[in-house]
């Protein structure tokens, strides 16, 4: 498996791979130009196996913290430490950039996720929520 940055023709691959393991609470769009402006952001990870994207995270730094969205990872291939690493390279790169803090989106019922993120090592802000509005 290769982890790296997404380029150009892989973009139909993860709209297909999103549009698979899209939560019911993921309330952006998933459009090509969103997706396609990801890569002028270098922010678009993808996971390859046999020249397959298997899966996907957003990992974006706003200058002040890095934040992970959307991470996926094909059904049948789960449960591979996929995703794990995918968050391992996401984290590298928000280093490398000056993040000193990384975020994840996860909604607070889904216990899969929370489970996921905790055991790579993140824990549940009980301080901070978000305040969110669509514009």
């Amino acid at each position: 498996m290769t982890v790296r940055l997404a380029r150009r023709d892989d973009l139909g691959a993860v709209m297909v791979l999103w549009g698979g393991a899209r939560s019911a609470h993921a309330v952006t769009e998933d459009t090509p130009e969103r997706v396609a402006a990801l890569l002028e952001r270098d922010a678009l990870l993808v996971a390859e196996v046999d020249g397959e994207i298997v899966g996907a995270v957003i990992a974006g730094f706003d200058g002040w913290r890095g934040n992970f969205y959307r991470l996926a990872v094909a059904p049948e291939h789960r449960r591979r430490g996929i995703a794990a690493r995918l968050v391992a390279a996401g984290e590298e790169r928000l280093r490398a950039a000056g993040a000193p803090r990384v975020t994840a989106l996860v909604a607070f019922d889904d216990d899969v996720a929370r489970g996921f993120w905790a055991a790579v090592g993140y824990d549940a802000d009980a301080e901070i929520g978000r305040m969110v509005r669509s514009i």
